[in-house]
């Protein structure tokens, strides 16, 4: 297995920290702390480069805060410095690991994303039911995926493919600012990166040791599909024993075998070969959330184009799937006005 050297350089380079710094403003720019930092733009980005050439950086503190939708998780939200040195490591990084990764590993990659394994795990079951009668699903979840990643299984990973201590020595300190171990903070764009790093083991045992085929992995999310019941019975016994025994992580109820007919629920969908569906509790999450714009648009809380925003980026959502007539039902009726005198 080849490991990579000579990157430290390049992370530092001033042209990689600009760069840097312009991805981590992306729809940002107008934020305090954003504001701050480019009022004394050249000074912070040469005091972040000198940082990393005296290995003196230090991570600043986070933002934690809790979201409810779709599901309660505690959000970590990097300082803005800290989002510039993010940037700056995975412009570089990014690469190295992507070589490694699976095929249909569809993650926070480029050309890939919900939509694209979506669309392959529905070819994949018109295929099969084809050739078959019955088809059958092994949907895997992990349990509290981000908060169990161990530190040390992390960095052994890494390791395998990165020589360049000057490299790890940054990577362990972003790591490691965590407030926990095991765990890596949700929001961060370096966390969704190693995170992705991690099961990256997973997908070259279920590929490679077991064989497997007509497998998907979103993050973690995992489905595979099989005409015969038993094989996936077996093949989730393998999998969860390697979860453990490799990486420290447990399955949750959500993991099961399932007979598609009734179709799969997999990443806000529930799929059949014929068609998709919005998932219930995307249409519930949807209608909760335009009451609450009607109700902070009529009191003068709220201007139209974030409603018109956040309404836009949902209708990309289900532009995928078959919601013609719940468009339809959920907008006829959509009234906007304000309660003035």
């Amino acid at each position: 297995m080849k490991r990579i050297g000579n990157l430290y350089s390049k992370i530092y380079d001033y042209e990689n920290i600009y760069k840097a710094y312009l991805d981590a403003r992306k729809s940002k720019r107008y934020r305090n702390e954003v504001l701050k930092f480019t009022s004394n733009l050249e000074e912070n980005l040469i005091t972040i480069q000198n940082e990393l050439i005296w290995k003196s950086y230090t991570p600043r503190t986070s933002r934690q805060f809790y979201v409810i939708e779709p599901k309660k998780r505690l959000i970590t939200a990097p300082a803005f410095y800290d989002r510039v040195v993010h940037h700056a490591l995975h412009n570089i990084i990014e690469s190295v690991f992507d070589r490694s990764f699976i095929y249909h590993n569809y993650a926070c990659r480029h050309g890939k994303g919900t939509h694209a394994a979506v669309d392959y795990f529905q070819k994949s079951l018109q295929k099969i039911q084809n050739k078959h009668d019955k088809v059958y699903c092994l949907k895997i979840d992990v349990a509290q995926y981000f908060p169990s990643i161990n530190h040390d299984i992390l960095f052994g990973l890494i390791k395998r493919k990165i020589k360049d201590t000057n490299v790890l020595w940054l990577i362990k300190t972003i790591v490691d600012s965590s407030p926990t171990n095991p765990g890596l903070g949700i929001g961060a764009l370096t966390s969704q990166l190693f995170a992705n790093v991690y099961l990256n083991h997973l997908d070259h045992y279920a590929k490679e040791v077991l064989q497997v085929k007509n497998y998907v992995r979103y993050m973690d999310d995992v489905v595979i599909l099989h005409p015969d019941k038993k094989y996936l019975h077996g093949i989730r016994k393998d999998i969860e024993s390697f979860l453990w025994s490799d990486l420290r992580l447990k399955t949750n109820g959500k993991t099961q075998v399932i007979a598609t007919n009734r179709g799969v629920t997999f990443l806000g969908y529930r799929v059949w070969s014929t068609h998709r569906l919005l998932k219930g509790q995307s249409k519930r999450r949807i209608k909760r959330k335009l009451r609450l714009f009607m109700k902070l648009y009529s009191k003068r809380k709220i201007q139209l184009d974030e409603i018109r925003a956040s309404i836009h980026s949902w209708l990309g959502h289900v532009k995928h799937c078959n919601s013609y007539n719940l468009r339809k039902k959920i907008f006829d009726d959509l009234v906007f006005a304000r309660n003035d005198k």
